[in-house]
């Protein structure tokens, strides 16, 4: 005789059910409409949709408009419940000349509908991006991976309840950064990869709030670096930062600095060593400090105290007179504890 095995997660409440759902490929979600009448129209209440380039294969022309009109339905399905995350990733297949999808009025459906997170992954970002995603007052998580393509940060820009903020591949201009971090009022977490300031003067960044920074570059790409990065931040206690040395670094109000790791390489084109020394002066508050370097580029009589310092970890390619740098640093870290040294 066959046994009859209870079906107790179609009898959970439809909210478990729907986040349940959340963590299932799109297409798994919906497949679940075929179970029975209760999954029916379930898939259209979920509060995570994310689409990747998966969902392309297999995709024929025939389909294309199937495809368009059921993600606009799954968007704007009526009396839906509000967004816990909308993600596009994938830098070909969205919006490219073969399938034109109105990536735009997807972004815009789902800030409609009160979205917290949202994560693109997209090439020429520039012609998709909403004037509505930076005066959206829902949005608390904001991640861009925008290859070679200018963010434009509107002049009425306002993201009241933004905490993280992560832009990769993106090409600023004039101040359209500080525009941005200035309107973010409650901001914690910020990161720069691999983004383009080649015509910016200056970098600059002034946020009580912010607690996160990470400021990463490709070092295999020496563009420009006549530019000075302005850093005011009193409540910063993790600070990275990998590139070249730039033109000046004004780093002011980082007394509450926990961990910092520091990635740098000499420039023959500016005045390396002080630049360099005016960067290690900002963080002088730091107790935990990972420090890599190419040479040895700071001005040992212009070291500052590092009272608070307890953890020092070195990493570098050689020593070429990095052993009387370190003997001078290690004076200026009178309460050091931990000390690592890597050499190759």
């Amino acid at each position: 005789m066959a046994m009859c095995v209870e079906d107790r997660i179609s009898n959970f409440p439809d909210h478990i059910r729907c986040h349940i759902l959340s963590f299932l490929p799109i297409k798994a979600a919906v497949r679940t409409s075929i179970i029975s009448t209760k999954w029916r129209y379930l898939f259209a209440s979920i509060s995570t949709i994310k689409f990747d380039g998966y969902l392309m294969s297999g995709l024929t022309e025939r389909n294309l408009d199937s495809f368009k009109n059921f993600v606009d339905r799954l968007l704007k399905f009526p009396d839906q419940v509000s967004l816990d995350c909308f993600r596009l990733n994938d830098i070909i297949s969205w919006n490219d000349e073969d399938h034109n999808f109105d990536v735009s009025d997807w972004i815009c459906a789902a800030l409609c509908r009160g979205v917290k997170e949202i994560d693109l992954d997209l090439e020429n970002l520039w012609d998709i991006l909403p004037a509505l995603l930076f005066t959206c007052h829902s949005l608390v998580t904001l991640k861009l991976v925008a290859v070679g393509s200018e963010i434009k940060v509107p002049s009425d820009v306002c993201l009241g309840h933004l905490k993280t903020l992560q832009l990769r591949n993106s090409k600023f201009v004039g101040d359209s950064i500080h525009r941005l971090i200035s309107n973010c009022h409650v901001l914690e977490d910020l990161a720069f990869i691999d983004c383009d300031f080649e015509y910016m003067r200056e970098v600059n960044i002034q946020s009580p709030s912010l607690k996160r920074l990470v400021l990463v570059y490709d070092l295999a790409v020496f563009e420009n670096i006549d530019y000075v990065v302005v850093i005011n931040t009193p409540n910063l206690v993790y600070f990275q930062y990998t590139d070249t040395v730039v033109k000046g670094y004004t780093l002011t109000n980082m007394k509450s600095l926990e961990k910092a790791h520091i990635n740098i390489w000499k420039s023959d084109s500016i005045d390396c060593e002080t630049s360099a020394t005016h960067l290690i002066q900002g963080i002088r508050n730091v107790r935990s400090l990972s420090l890599t370097t190419d040479e040895a580029i700071f001005l040992t009589s212009r070291l500052p105290i590092f009272h608070n310092l307890i953890e020092f970890k070195y990493d570098s390619h050689g020593f070429d007179g990095i052993e009387t740098w370190l003997v001078e640093f290690l004076h200026c870290a009178p309460n050091l504890e931990t000390f690592t040294l890597n050499f190759p």
